[in-house]
């Protein structure tokens, strides 16, 4: 099914989801609006048409200088119809907010903190709202274009190994041994 048709049948069971095609070279993509995501998302899971009832990835992306800002990409797989869709959100300003898919696919809970706690997209109902990645002192989003950068830190080089022919030889005998190599 392409994106066309996946929005076609969506614009059934979910009227007004404002949903559009967009081009994409490896599964089909759809954009949808924050405010119809949760209703799409059921709709993709529950109905026999689509069963898409994993969801694998929650991607963030920040497209400054780009204004809506933000892309939030929700990798989706249907396990009985092999079948794969890429559903996106974009969203802007200074504090984005999508709406949590927790209560639709669980497995958003741990996707979501990262992508808040790297881009500062937040998860409207999302029940543990906090930082993933980086330690809760933390200030701001690392991810985002415009976070500032430490750039006056000296740049080190680790010494390469040296080691001697005899020892390098060794080394790889023992490696072919332990392989079962022959030559």
């Amino acid at each position: 099914m392409d994106a066309s048709a996946i929005i076609a049948a969506l614009e059934t069971l979910v009227p007004g989801t404002g949903a559009e095609a967009l081009a994409s070279i490896d599964q089909p993509t759809i954009l949808v609006p924050a405010q119809t995501l949760r209703a799409v998302g059921g709709a993709l899971r529950d109905d026999p048409a689509f069963q898409f009832t994993a969801l694998i990835d929650i991607v963030g992306v920040d497209t400054l200088p780009n204004e809506p800002r933000f892309e939030v990409n929700y990798s989706l797989v249907a396990a009985d119809v092999p079948a794969r869709l890429r559903v996106k959100v974009r969203v802007g300003g200074e504090q984005p907010r999508v709406p949590s898919v927790v209560g639709i696919w669980p497995s958003a809970g741990f996707l979501e903190r990262e992508v808040w706690d790297l881009f500062g997209v937040e998860f409207e109902g999302h029940p543990d709202m906090r930082r993933l990645l980086t330690a809760e002192d933390w200030e701001g989003h690392p991810l985002r274009k415009d976070y500032p950068v430490q750039v006056d830190v000296p740049v080190t080089f680790a010494a390469p190994t040296q080691v001697t022919e005899e020892q390098f030889r060794a080394t790889m005998e023992q490696d072919r041994r332990l392989r079962g190599d022959k030559g």
